[in-house]
């Protein structure tokens, strides 16, 4: 799905475009911050940098409520970035964020932002090495970003002082507090001046955040994003009715038939995670998995093949990817519909961005449809129901997918060594059966496929609304059904029975870390092979 040339593009993708929304040349940000925006080649904001950017920078404290994806970190970057003195090098900005991963990209777009103001900024988070942090420290930033256990270990440790900070930022506080740094945050915000301006974002609004604006906060402005704003109209929503056992080979096939250009495949725990990861291996997919259980040195690498371009597939959990933002992904595969229905705006949100679009396509079970119908009353969106393909059909995508390889190498031509023996080929055999046993050689041929059984997870429970009073499934999967798993023998792939099911695990504090927001990636593919059938 190309994107009209007439759009303008969005710091961030904008998931509802009525109404005008400012350009970011129209919100008084310092030349340097305006050129770093323009480099990236964004003009409009979107509509909660529209809303808070102007009310940050004339110094109020400000709560924001939106979904992620949709441009907080420029929203509260911007203005602080603005307000930065950087001829003085103390530490004037301090953000805390509840995983490494999201530290460590909030660090990185605050430092591509702010580089022309020549603003240092300074990423602590655990599972690293605190010496150098330390070092890092000593060399004066402006600007803090870290995770409340790593920033309270500093603090203890006196290699962090936050006197002079002006401006406090807690970033996705939601997910703090249910991660249980409550207790954490208090005890940092108690080392920050009184006189600063605070800035608060989070997806949802529980009565404990609005404590925090009525404890730490003064008179705080409040800018709620409607949850139907943050589903995009540029992503095409589809869903697959079908059983546990057969979700995975719908999905290889579903894969060969749209040729994603790039994909994040959602599984409900982490060992769901492994297992489709190596699933998809064994198929021949460049595929790999992240959760929780990873190292951070595992994550950091899985991430950065993922935006290279090194592998197609990314499988992730729910609060290992909570946060991604690696432009160019084209499809989303719910494998196991989310456990609450502002996951999946989150799970979707990965893709559709930057003016592009994007394809969801949700794995579910018969009594998993009340779910999918809270999904759609949250989003204001009826999913498409989507036959799944057939092995022939899954082969002609393949077959059409090794035309266009062979074609791309064709034209990158260096062909020369090979025509002596082509020629002698030629000689003994027709050019249709060698472009026949070519096309054998590339394309994969689902028949051929090697056996691969996921571990059986316990459903959602059926219920007729689908979710509790608080919005949640009332259980299943997530701690069930351990080390049921096993190692596949004859050729066939059964998954790893090592892992553990659950993705919270919040002993130590960034131990809890489940996050992370990618760089830029330019894709506007989209192969639309999708089948359709009205819903009955």
């Amino acid at each position: 799905m190309k994107t009209p040339e007439t759009r303008k593009k969005s710091f961030f993708p904008k998931q509802n475009l009525g109404g005008y929304h400012l350009k970011f040349k129209e919100l008084g940000l310092a030349p340097e911050l305006l050129s770093a925006v323009e480099r990236a080649g964004f003009e409009e904001a979107t509509p909660i940098q529209s809303e808070t950017i102007p009310l940050a920078l004339a110094g109020k404290d400000v709560i924001g409520q939106a979904q992620t994806g949709t441009g907080k970190t420029a929203a509260f970057g911007l203005p602080m970035l603005n307000k930065i003195d950087a001829d003085n090098r103390v530490i004037q900005g301090l953000v805390i964020a509840p995983t490494r991963e999201l530290a460590i990209q909030t660090q990185e777009e605050l430092f591509r932002l702010g580089r022309d103001k020549k603003i240092r900024v300074q990423a602590v988070y655990g599972g690293a090495d605190i010496g150098r942090q330390i070092r890092g420290l000593k060399d004066r930033p402006h600007i803090v970003v870290g995770t409340p256990g790593r920033l309270l270990d500093h603090i203890n440790r006196r290699t962090l002082k936050l006197e002079t900070v002006e401006t406090l930022v807690l970033d996705e506080a939601d997910e703090m507090l249910n991660m249980g740094f409550l207790e954490d945050i208090e005890k940092i915000i108690s080392q920050v001046p009184e006189q600063r301006q605070t800035l608060l974002f989070s997806a949802t609004m529980p009565p404990a955040i609005k404590n925090i604006g009525v404890k730490f906060m003064k008179q705080p402005e409040h800018v709620k994003i409607k949850a139907k704003e943050m589903t995009a109209d540029l992503i095409d929503q589809y869903y697959v009715r079908s059983k546990d056992f057969e979700k995975f080979d719908i999905m290889t096939r579903l894969l060969d038939v749209q040729t994603p250009e790039l994909t994040i495949v959602f599984g409900r725990t982490k060992r769901r995670v492994d297992e489709l990861a190596r699933g998809l291996e064994a198929r021949g997919y460049k595929a790999e998995g992240i959760h929780g259980d990873l190292s951070q040195q595992k994550r950091m690498s899985v991430l950065r093949s993922f935006k290279n371009g090194n592998l197609d597939i990314l499988v992730a959990t729910d609060v290992a990817a909570r946060g991604l933002d690696i432009s160019g992904v084209t499809h989303v595969y719910n494998y196991d519909i989310p456990q609450d229905p502002e996951s999946y705006v989150h799970r979707i949100g990965r893709t559709g961005r930057a003016g592009k679009g994007g394809m969801s396509v949700t794995f579910v079970t018969p009594n998993e449809m009340g779910y999918l119908h809270v999904i759609e009353n949250l989003t204001k969106k009826r999913m498409t129901p989507l036959r799944p393909p057939t092995e022939k059909e899954a082969f002609k995508g393949q077959l059409s997918a090794a035309v266009e390889t062979i074609e791309s190498d064709l034209e990158e031509n260096g062909l020369d060594k090979y025509l002596e023996s082509a020629e002698a080929l030629l000689e003994k055999y027709s050019a249709t059966d060698l472009a026949a046993l070519l096309l054998k050689t590339v394309a994969k041929d689902p028949a051929d496929a090697v056996p691969v059984k996921i571990t059986p997870e316990r459903p959602l429970p059926s219920n007729k609304k689908g979710f509790n009073k608080n919005g949640r499934g009332g259980g299943g999967g997530n701690n069930r059904n351990r080390n049921r798993g096993g190692n596949g023998k004859g050729g066939s792939y059964r998954g790893n029975k090592n892992h553990k099911d659950g993705d919270r695990n919040y002993k130590n504090s960034d131990r809890k870390n489940k996050d992370q927001r990618g760089g830029k990636r330019h894709n506007d593919k989209k192969r639309g092979f999708v089948i359709r059938e009205n819903a009955k």
